[in-house]
């Protein structure tokens, strides 16, 4: 892939076009009937950024439910009492995944400007839960300006706490230790860790292609992933090079990859394998959307997907990867791509949701 500054899409700045249509499938089918009763283990519950809900998704059948939740939900994270923490433009909604029902929905803190949709829209992106449940952190973008990081706390539903972090807080991540919390800033290229107890920041530039294309630049950091070795970030760029982050030190280390393809989510599995979601081409020799599954060792699989997608999620067992294809770029469909990681079946596409993007694994 050339390593070249391009002006448009989640590059830089909004440009003032609208995102472009795309064909709307119904966040919820009447094919699939929802289930009576609790919302089962293995539910996909995934942030329709297209729109103002949450979806319910049968990994086999499809969508079956939805709950509203506020305009363009970004990031979403489950707790292990059931509780969704959903990121939107309007706040942060709180919904009640067995009995899909939204409980509430938590002001920002942080002035972020009218309440609009799309890629540059204010409110918050990155959102993570701390180990022992007790705060959610959320990444709240301002446009044209620094982020923050919001602290909630999970009990009272109240901000009490904010930190400076970098431009448009792509995704939030918690050390294992739930001592320090990481933000990736997308057009500031770094992450922002912050100490949880005292919510002092430091400030890490992450740009192993450097940052000379500055906004209008496509090689920024997206989205990072915790190691559970040894709590490092794994941040992949273009396909092309992993950025390995030690956040107590500062120290970037680069490992080789072979997707060569822009990447945005990323996520592990519990074995340690990291999994990258390729969005597809940015660049005329760029390979097509596509999942990468590294192993602990640096080995890589890229399995290759139709059309663009933007996160993943992995089930409780690890041999199941759920691929959202909502894409914060235009050319997004309404779907997730269900991926056997031992490579034994094809992928299957299901309908589901409204371009959506955040997934989780309830």
């Amino acid at each position: 892939m050339a390593a070249a500054a391009v002006l448009a899409g989640c590059a830089g700045q909004a440009t003032g076009t609208p995102d472009a249509p795309a064909a709307k499938s119904p966040a919820a089918t009447s094919s699939v009937r929802a289930p009576a009763g609790s919302t089962p283990d293995g539910t996909l519950l995934v942030a329709d950024f297209g729109g103002d809900t949450v979806t319910f998704v049968d990994p086999e059948r499809g969508a079956f439910d939805r709950v509203e939740v506020g305009a363009a939900p970004y990031g979403l994270v489950v707790g292990a009492d059931g509780r969704a923490w959903v990121a939107t433009a309007e706040g942060v909604a709180v919904v009640d995944t067995r009995t899909r029902t939204r409980l509430a929905r938590i002001p920002y803190a942080t002035e972020t400007g009218p309440v609009t949709t799309g890629e540059y829209r204010g409110g918050g992106m990155g959102i993570a839960l701390a180990p022992d449940g007790r705060h959610v952190y959320v990444g709240v973008n301002v446009p044209d300006t620094e982020g923050v990081l919001e602290v909630i706390d999970t009990g009272t539903r109240e901000v009490t706490g904010t930190a400076p972090v970098g431009r448009r807080p792509f995704d939030v991540d918690v050390s294992p230790d739930g001592d320090e919390v990481y933000a990736t800033g997308h057009d500031s290229f770094d992450v922002t860790s912050v100490r949880t107890d005292t919510l002092r920041t430091r400030r890490t530039e992450v740009a192993p292609y450097g940052t000379e294309g500055g906004l209008g630049s496509w090689l920024k950091p997206h989205y990072a992933a915790v190691r559970p070795a040894d709590g490092k970030l794994l941040l992949p760029f273009e396909g092309e090079r992993l950025a390995v982050l030690d956040p107590r030190t500062g120290e970037v280390t680069v490992e080789p990859m072979t997707a060569n393809t822009h990447q945005h989510g990323a996520t592990t599995a519990p074995d340690g394998t990291l999994l990258v979601v390729g969005t597809g081409p940015i660049a005329s020799d760029d390979e097509e959307a596509s999942l990468t599954v590294r192993k602990p060792d640096g080995t890589e699989r890229v399995i290759g997907l139709d059309g663009p997608h933007e996160d993943v999620a992995v089930s409780a067992d690890g041999r199941t990867a759920y691929v959202t294809g909502g894409f914060t770029r235009d050319g997004y469909w309404n779907g997730i791509t269900v991926v056997d990681l031992a490579g034994k079946k094809d992928p299957v596409r299901l309908a589901a949701g409204e371009r959506p993007l955040g997934i989780a694994v309830l």
